[in-house]
């Protein structure tokens, strides 16, 4: 009988395959969507859970902790809403999407009012307002447009920690500690170069046997190869 391939394993979990609870200390979100005013940035958080530095932002003796932006610092003043007198937003400032003019660079965004922002939380991520119309607010996102509710929240700016994947890992030991933070097998090794006994590609015979067909609802331990394809082989040209 061969062994577990890594499909079940990743199914079964266990220690191999499970994500560390310390990345869920923190819970990203906004205050109630009544909150406005001066706020000020109380302290920044370097949480191993989140690419992004945090930042816990205090106003009227309430807390919340959202991405920090790019440049803030601790004890820096913000603003929940618009500024007074109308004035230019400030990177860390959280206002709603109707609120920011054309071509602001936002993160966190919120899908619908008050959920504590869903869109753009990696670090060094960040969105850009394009226009607005009765269908909603326009946020470009790399090659793409979405269509927003312009009650949505979202964080002026772009979030801070860019460049950590330019970082060079230097060792194999720091890549296999990064993925185990993350809960992914280290390292990922093709399914043709394993033995027979390990994955059903395994062994070296046979190079011109058919490719496997597995069913969508196969268990993970059969589900390799073409998923449920709606046809296989090279394609035949029609005849005259």
């Amino acid at each position: 009988m061969g062994k577990r391939i890594t499909q079940q394993a990743r199914g079964r979990g266990g220690p191999t395959f499970k994500v560390r609870r310390r990345g869920f200390l923190h819970r990203i979100g906004y205050p109630r969507l009544d909150v406005e005013g001066k706020a000020t940035v109380a302290r920044l958080i370097g949480s191993a859970g989140h690419s992004a530095p945090l930042a816990e932002i205090s106003i009227n003796g309430e807390r919340f902790i959202v991405p920090a932006a790019d440049g803030v610092y601790e004890g820096q003043e913000i603003y929940i809403g618009k500024r007074p007198e109308n004035n230019n937003p400030e990177d860390g400032d959280i206002l709603r999407m109707r609120d920011m003019s054309q071509g602001t660079k936002v993160f966190n965004v919120e899908r619908s009012p008050g959920d504590g922002g869903k869109f753009l939380r990696t670090a060094g991520s960040s969105g850009v307002v394009m226009d607005k119309d009765a269908k909603g607010i326009g946020l470009g996102i790399k090659r793409r447009v979405v269509r927003l509710n312009e009650d949505g929240r979202a964080v002026v700016g772009v979030i801070g920690g860019d460049g950590r994947k330019m970082k060079p890992l230097v060792k194999a030991g720091k890549s296999h500690h990064i993925k185990k933070s993350q809960g992914r097998k280290w390292h990922r090794t093709s399914a043709v170069k394993v033995n027979a006994i390990d994955h059903p590609f395994g062994g070296g015979r046979g190079k011109r046997i058919k490719s496997k067909i597995a069913k969508r609802n196969s268990p993970p331990g059969l589900k390799v190869g073409h998923l449920r394809p709606s046809k296989t082989g090279r394609k035949k040209g029609k005849r005259k």
